[in-house]
């Protein structure tokens, strides 16, 4: 009988202790190659695995180093799986955008996990269940406009309409039709109560939104390691590298 490759699966976490239980939960299952990694490496010339799974940042990140021409996009690359605390709209939109595949909150259970694992594999997406809602819930939202986006986060400093047309240079009666737009939008009630659902849907900025991961430019080829040519484990077994 011929003989089915593992699937290989990359685990990146900021949190050495989450990096190694997510090796640990994912070593153990049959047919996975996995290997955990302390820090991203360089992917230029180098053999990608099948399924990356991250925290948000890296995440993000992976996928702006190994992002390919928009030629070959369609089914390109390893899938990428993050897991998060992270759990506001702006965000998911965002990771989803940027190409995520997988999107599970920190604390999920093992089997939503494996879950998951085996649907990105299979070329599928995978959201958890809080998530698909936050999502399906998005739809039904009338997108605020550039300038109410603005007009929004100036009222999270607290601001009041005078000192919003002077930072924005409009009058104060446009202020007033751009903050009853803000509160018909997110169906709110008062200004402060704008500012609440805002920031429950990562809609602000003030300090409230993890800033997009940076692209980091490509190491010289002359300096590059192709850390995913070294002999791959055997299934059930975690590499730590």
């Amino acid at each position: 009988m011929p003989t089915i490759d593992p699937i290989q699966v990359f685990v990146i976490h900021d949190d050495p202790v989450m990096a190694a239980g997510l090796g640990a939960i994912l070593g153990g299952r049959p047919g996975l190659a996995v290997t955990v990694k302390g820090a991203i490496p360089s992917t230029e010339g180098a053999v990608l695995p099948d399924i990356v799974v991250a925290d948000y940042r890296s995440g993000l990140e992976f996928l702006a180093d190994t992002k390919p021409p928009r030629s070959a996009r369609r089914n390109r690359g390893p899938k990428v799986m993050v897991i998060t605390p992270i759990d506001r709209e702006w965000e998911i939109r965002l990771a989803i955008n940027a190409g995520i595949h997988g999107y599970l909150l920190q604390g999920c259970q093992i089997d939503e996990l494996l879950d998951g694992v085996t649907a990105l594999s299979q070329g599928q997406r995978y959201l958890a269940h809080s998530v698909s809602r936050r999502i399906a819930d998005s739809l039904t939202h009338e997108r605020l406009t550039t300038r109410e986006t603005e007009v929004l986060n100036l009222l999270t400093t607290g601001s009041c309409n005078k000192a919003i047309a002077k930072e924005l240079g409009i009058a104060v009666g446009t202020v007033k039709v751009h903050v009853k737009g803000i509160l018909e939008k997110l169906d709110a009630t008062t200004r402060t109560h704008a500012v609440v659902v805002a920031a429950q849907r990562g809609l602000v900025s003030q300090g409230m939104r993890q800033p997009p991961a940076p692209v980091r430019a490509p190491a010289s080829r002359a300096t590059v390691t192709p850390l995913f040519q070294e002999q791959e484990p055997e299934p059930g077994r975690v590499r730590y590298a």
